[in-house]
């Protein structure tokens, strides 16, 4: 990590709001410009990261489709609290994409190495 790292912290579920989507098209965005981002799943956040969405039955758009193209755009530091999908009675095995499970003092830790954190 560089002291230029930028935290995105998503703490909404997917659907009902735009936070989920604003978050991932910013993190795409600051990824293009060569900008370090650790992303942050925490709280209704990890549903983000569920398979099995069907959001066009309630007429939203698959953003959850998007979250495979983070390899590529080499987004490697994902972390997921591990409370929160335990919580939810989520399995990591349930998520679209791999990431890092952190207890939630590991979680300030490495937000607290970020320049700045961006809430969503």
């Amino acid at each position: 990590m560089t002291a230029s790292t930028i935290g995105i912290l998503n703490k909404s579920a997917p659907y009902g709001n735009v936070n989920g989507q604003e978050s991932l098209d910013m993190v795409l965005a600051m990824s293009n410009f060569g900008q370090d981002v650790n992303l942050f799943f925490i709280e209704d956040g990890v549903l983000q990261l569920v398979k099995g969405q069907t959001p066009d039955s309630i007429q939203h758009k698959a953003y959850h489709k998007t979250f495979a193209a983070l390899g590529f755009y080499d987004i490697n530091n994902i972390y997921v609290c591990q409370q929160s999908i335990l919580e939810r009675n989520i399995e990591v095995t349930d998520l679209l994409i791999p990431v890092t499970l952190i207890e939630p003092d590991q979680l300030t830790a490495l937000m607290s190495e970020s320049a700045q954190v961006m809430v969503f």
